[in-house]
């Protein structure tokens, strides 16, 4: 802090002066600020001609700046080749914040607004694209809720130019009734590189087809295969459930194809609504004999002939 070094005066003596000068201009003619004897057409004549005198000499002070803070950075005993690298990588954040700010627009808004600062650090370091993965759950792990452990390998580039793999194991928790798209993010836990904020990892939740139940939102759905004669005479079945438990029912009721019976509460826990649960659908499959002798055929149309 005590001792500076020529390059940091020559950079003061670049920047400050101008940065004072400026200030002290948009200070003076911001008609929001103090309006008295400045009428608005006269500060922005001001501010249009400041506009396009900076504009004409942007490339040369640019140029004399790259060269001055390259020939300090030389003195303090980098190489030739650091120096030229990093006076590149000023000289692409100079440029973006330039053309960021080179907007007549802005010229006049800020006749208005006052000065508007800009920061390097915060164009420099954007937010890259998240890296986007499909989790894939089965039914029982959404429907009680459980905890996955995903190992996952982030790409990281360092200064240098060298790029390693770095391996972390995430803990993704699963809520009871999360439904296929739910997406968790976990913030800056993607590939790094030099420039850009870490990125973030999102999972998007995918189910798992399962072997008996369908889901359709907080409703789950079964198909039960039943013999002609329980459909047409009533039976008792012992329904699965999908926490592996069984609930045993009776029907009295005829049975007729695509016959839906509902058991209230036994769907998927509704995530919104603490405590309650969709519905279990129960959709009947009935099986039709194959091949009856002319005795059995005479037998059924005696008994359904009236039947309707």
């Amino acid at each position: 802090m005590g001792d500076r070094s020529p390059t940091s005066d020559n950079v003061y003596s670049i920047f400050g002066h101008a940065i004072g000068k400026t200030y002290k201009f948009v200070t003076k003619w911001n008609t929001d600020k103090s309006p008295t004897n400045k009428s608005e057409n006269e500060a922005e004549a001001k501010f249009d001609a400041k506009f396009e005198a900076y504009k004409k000499g942007s490339s040369r002070r640019g140029s004399r700046t790259s060269s001055q803070v390259s020939e300090g950075s030389s003195r303090r005993g980098r190489t030739s080749t650091d120096s030229t690298e990093g006076s590149t990588r000023r000289g692409r954040t100079s440029e973006t914040t330039m053309e960021s700010t080179a907007d007549p627009s802005l010229s006049r808004n800020m006749s208005r607004r006052g000065p508007i600062i800009f920061s390097q650090t915060t164009a420099a370091r954007r937010k890259p694209p998240p890296v986007e993965r499909k989790l894939t759950c089965t039914l029982e792990e959404l429907c009680e809720g459980s905890v996955k452990k995903i190992t996952i390998n982030r790409e990281i580039v360092s200064d240098d130019g060298k790029i390693y793999q770095e391996e972390e194991t995430l803990r993704v928790k699963l809520k009871p009734g999360w439904k296929k798209g739910t997406k968790i993010t976990f913030e800056g836990k993607g590939d790094r590189k030099p420039g850009y904020l870490p990125a973030d990892i999102v999972f998007s939740i995918d189910e798992k087809r399962h072997p008996l139940f369908r889901r359709t939102g907080d409703d789950l759905e079964i198909g039960v295969e039943i013999p002609l004669v329980q459909a047409l005479t009533g039976c008792s079945l012992a329904v699965p459930l999908l926490g592996k438990e069984k609930m045993n029912l009776s029907f009295d009721e005829i049975i007729y194809p695509d016959f839906e019976k509902v058991i209230q509460g036994q769907g998927m826990p509704k995530p919104k609504e603490e405590g309650k649960r969709g519905d279990l659908r129960i959709r009947f499959l009935v099986e039709f004999p194959t091949n009856l002798s002319n005795a059995q055929r005479h037998e059924a149309y005696t008994i359904l002939q009236d039947c309707y």
